[in-house]
């Protein structure tokens, strides 16, 4: 998988938690190379999710 189909389904995903979650704003979904941990902590905070809740949502099961 190529970093464009790595962007293509981050954007499918992002677009799925906005409809899911009103609250999260492009900010919160801003993913950066080495910065997942840092996106997770924000999410848990915003959501009230465990790190594993999250992790379960984000690949889609």
């Amino acid at each position: 998988m190529n970093k464009t189909e790595i962007k293509g389904n981050w954007n499918e995903r992002k677009g799925r938690l906005k409809q899911k979650f009103a609250v999260l704003t492009d900010n919160d979904l801003m993913f950066e190379e080495g910065q997942k941990d840092e996106m997770l902590g924000t999410l848990q905070k915003k959501l009230g999710k465990t790190k594993e809740e999250l992790n379960r949502i984000l690949s889609g099961h």
